[in-house]
């Protein structure tokens, strides 16, 4: 069996480590009946890399865990029962948080998961897309409920922490739908990134988000989507969701909610939104993501969803994937970050 150069983490230590990651040579992964072989080009780092290099703890692991969830390349060998790629075809995609990651120069991956990548866009252009774009699209359309052909045109939205990665997708697709969006942003260069994306209005989520809101005209908004630890802004979203209104969390809380009223006496619905859940219990509907990846790839296209990355490493490194998981933990980054992969060094 041949072998490949990947990044991975043997057990759990802080970023400041420089042994938290560490490379070393694996066997190219084999393709399950239904997987493609993909040849990674460009790769993404999500919070959720950081979280599962987290899990991992005391235990070490040999060999180590490879992780990254955000792809695009080349399929270099598809599945027995694969019919709808070929050897060739560029795709991107965000696999599954179940099976090995993405930082490596071969990743076997569930063919329902992928789509073709944006003709027009470059690899590393693409692979910023897929987790935070599926994640930003299932939130506000499936499980918020938002319509995606604007017969919700002119409700209001507030987007906590619009400049992260899943809301540089989420303003513009929320913008797209017809909806008026307030996103919060603390730095100037995160406010800006905000507007550019598309934002009606941004404001400060380390200030008080009821004045804020209310001097904007907004005393509630229908839709909510809290993109960070949602306790620390629950008593203002509790009283800012209008009744009968959506509220969107993505974090795991750090502490206990309270759920009744005013949520109750307002018949708040509560959509938790988790990108990973159709993969991990293998859905009838895996291949969703793959349609989603798909309708994301022709609006990347048609101009209709805008480039979310504002980082691109010129190689895969230890040092730069380190340097990535830092910025990740300490919420420095804004849009997403992406390494070329064409080479490791």
């Amino acid at each position: 069996m041949t072998s490949m150069k990947a990044i991975g983490a043997r057990k759990f230590l802080p970023s400041s480590d420089p042994s938290c990651l560490v490379e070393f040579v694996a066997k190219d992964p084999r393709p399950g009946p239904g997987d493609l072989i993909v040849r990674i080009h460009a790769c993404a780092v999500n919070p959720v890399d950081t979280k599962i290099r987290k899990s991992l703890g005391e235990t070490v692991h040999e060999p180590p865990r490879i992780l990254g969830w955000d792809a695009a390349g080349t399929v270099v060998e598809v599945g027995s029962e694969v019919r709808d790629f070929k050897v060739g075809e560029e795709v991107y995609y965000a696999g599954d948080l179940t099976r090995s990651g993405c930082n490596a120069e071969l990743h076997a991956v569930d063919a329902r998961l992928v789509a073709r990548k944006p003709r027009n866009w470059s690899f590393e252009e693409a692979a910023a897309v897929p987790l935070a774009g599926i994640t930003a699209w299932e939130l506000l359309f499936e499980r918020m409920g938002v319509d995606p052909h604007g017969k919700d045109r002119g409700k209001a939205i507030l987007i906590i922490n619009g400049a992260g990665g899943v809301g540089s997708a989420l303003i513009p697709l929320a913008r797209d739908a017809g909806l008026t969006v307030i996103a919060t942003a603390s730095r100037p260069e995160t406010i800006a990134w905000c507007k550019e994306l598309g934002a009606h209005q941004v404001i400060n989520h380390r200030e008080d988000l009821i004045a804020q809101s209310e001097a904007l005209g907004f005393n509630s908004y229908p839709f909510i989507a809290n993109l960070h630890q949602p306790e620390i802004h629950w008593s203002a979203t509790s009283q800012l969701i209008a009744p009968f209104g959506t509220l969107g969390l993505i974090v795991e809380p750090g502490e206990k909610l309270q759920l009744g009223d005013p949520l109750k006496a307002k018949c708040v619905r509560i959509a938790w939104e988790f990108m990973a859940a159709r993969a991990k219990f293998q859905s009838p509907d895996m291949h969703e993501q793959g349609r989603i990846l798909a309708a994301l790839a022709e609006r990347c296209d048609s101009g209709r969803f805008p480039k979310i990355h504002t980082r691109i490493f010129d190689s895969m490194s230890v040092e730069n994937l380190r340097a990535a998981h830092a910025a990740m933990e300490q919420g420095q980054a804004r849009g997403k970050w992406v390494f070329n992969c064409t080479s490791f060094r």
